[in-house]
C-alpha cells in the first residue's frame, strides 16, 4: 500500500486577471506527504500557501502538474468527484470555525455524515463519540454562542474528525483565539497526530508551525525550504480541558 497520502508533482496555478495580466500563484511545486505526518505550510501573504491549501483540499484544481491523493489522480477530476473526496477524505478546520449558529454542537459535527448518507442512529453515535474525544461530550446540545472560542474550535475539529478522513487540513486554526486557548488547540492537534492522524497546518506564525514535525515554506509561488521542525514535548488531550 502506498504510504504517501499527498503527491504533488510540478504543480502550477495561474489566475487570469483580465487583459494580458496573469498571476502565477504556484510555479512548479512538488511535495510528498506521508501518512501520519504533521506538516506546516508557511509563507507571507502572496506566497501561494492559500492556493496550495486549496489544491490539496480539492477546493481548486491546478493549471498543470499532477496531484495524487492516496494514489488516485485528482488533478483532472470534475466538481462532483472532487466534492466526494472533500467529504470523505479531508477534514477541514478553519480560522472562523464555520459552525451553523442555530444548530447545537452535535448537529454541527453530524453534518458531514448527513452529506455522506449515513443512517441517523449511526450519525449520532459517531458524532457523540467524536465530541467526547475532544472533551466536549457534555456540550453536545450547546449552540455555538453558548460555547467559548476554544470550545467552538474543538467542535470544528470534531466535525473534521467524524468522517475518519485521510488528512486534517487546518487553515490558521488559532487565528481567532487568544494565546492561551490557541496553545490548547495546538496541544489537541499534537495529540491527534500522536493518535495516527495526518495533519496539514497552514499558518504564517512560526510558534504555531513549531508544533508540526516538518515545515514547508513558500515564497513567490515556489518552495523556499522544506525541513524538519525541532522536536517538542508531547501533549495530551486532557491538557486542553477547560476552554
Amino acid at each position: 500500500m502506498n504510504a504517501n497520502v499527498i503527491e504533488l508533482t510540478n504543480i502550477t496555478k495561474m489566475y487570469d486577471m483580465g487583459g494580458a495580466e496573469e498571476v502565477h500563484a504556484l510555479q512548479g511545486v512538488s511535495v510528498t506527504i506521508k501518512k501520519n505526518e504533521y506538516v506546516a505550510i508557511m509563507g507571507p501573504s502572496g506566497s501561494g500557501k492559500s492556493t496550495l491549501m486549496n489544491i490539496i483540499g480539492c477546493l481548486d484544481t491546478p493549471t498543470s502538474g499532477q496531484y495524487l491523493f492516496n494514489g488516485v489522480n485528482v488533478s483532472e477530476m470534475d466538481d462532483n468527484d472532487l466534492a466526494k473526496i472533500r467529504n470523505k477524505e479531508i477534514g477541514f478546520v478553519f480560522q472562523t470555525f464555520n459552525l451553523l449558529p442555530r444548530s447545537d454542537a452535535l448537529h454541527n459535527v453530524e453534518l458531514p455524515l448527513i452529506y455522506g448518507g449515513l443512517p441517523a442512529a449511526e450519525r449520532k453515535r459517531r458524532a457523540k463519540e467524536t465530541l467526547a474525544h475532544v472533551q466536549l461530550g457534555d456540550r453536545a446540545h450547546h449552540k455555538p454562542n453558548e460555547l467559548s472560542g476554544g470550545q467552538r474550535q474543538r467542535v470544528a475539529i470534531a466535525r473534521a474528525l467524524v468522517t475518519r478522513p485521510s488528512i486534517i487540513l487546518a487553515d490558521e486554526p488559532t487565528g481567532n483565539l487568544d494565546t492561551k486557548t490557541g496553545e490548547e488547540i495546538m496541544n489537541l492537534f499534537e495529540e491527534l497526530h500522536h493518535l495516527g492522524n495526518t495533519i496539514i497546518l497552514v499558518t504564517h506564525e512560526a510558534d504555531i508551525a513549531d508544533h508540526a514535525n516538518r515545515a514547508i515554506r513558500l515564497r513567490d509561488g515556489k518552495i523556499e525550504s522544506d525541513e524538519p521542525v525541532r522536536k517538542r514535548k508531547s501533549y495530551s488531550i486532557a491538557s486542553a480541558e477547560g476552554q
